[in-house]
């Protein structure tokens, strides 16, 4: 097998007093930012979820349990880039992300670009190979309130050499 599909799923409501962080960038919100243990942020989780599902290693809050008072206030893209990790150890790289963040507001479109460059970074790939976009919900639901934000992104990993090998643990 030389290439793996997963797919992530993150939610958080908003929180007052704290800021709102997607793709490692501050996005000014008049809701505050997203309620969680670490950042709260919803895109880089959601590409973490996908990637980890795709290396069939469980999901975020296992590898970082909120329980834990080490990851209270973690950078996620930090988080982002443990998973990158985990995966090139089993010999995996990312080819492509592409990522959809669900928000009735704020607007999102002039912080694309650096929410492509954080998530890029965090994965060590090159800016093209990274899409975010932005949808709202339209009014329906919790999300069409306004009360939270979600952000849903599939994952492609490849082969890092390039070749079929197959190595234990991928």
């Amino acid at each position: 097998m030389n290439t793996r599909m997963g797919i992530g799923y993150d939610v958080h409501p908003f929180a007052a007093g704290r800021p709102l962080v997607l793709g490692g960038t501050v996005v000014p919100s008049e809701q505050g930012g997203l309620a969680g243990h670490s950042d709260a942020d919803a895109l880089a989780h959601a590409v973490a979820d996908a990637m980890l599902g795709a290396l069939a290693l469980g999901d975020l809050g296992t590898h970082f349990p909120d329980d834990d008072p080490a990851w209270r206030g973690a950078f996620s893209l930090d988080l982002l880039s443990r998973v990158r990790a985990l995966a090139g150890e089993r010999g995996w790289e990312v080819g492509n992300v592409d990522a959809t963040i669900v928000t009735e507001h704020p607007k999102l479109a002039p912080h694309v670009p650096a929410m492509r460059q954080g998530v890029a970074g965090a994965l060590a790939v090159d800016v093209d190979r990274v899409s975010v976009k932005a949808t709202r919900h339209e009014g329906l639901g919790a999300l069409g309130r306004g009360e939270g934000l979600a952000a849903i992104a599939i994952v492609q990993l490849v082969r890092a050499d390039g070749g079929g090998s197959r190595r234990e643990g991928g």
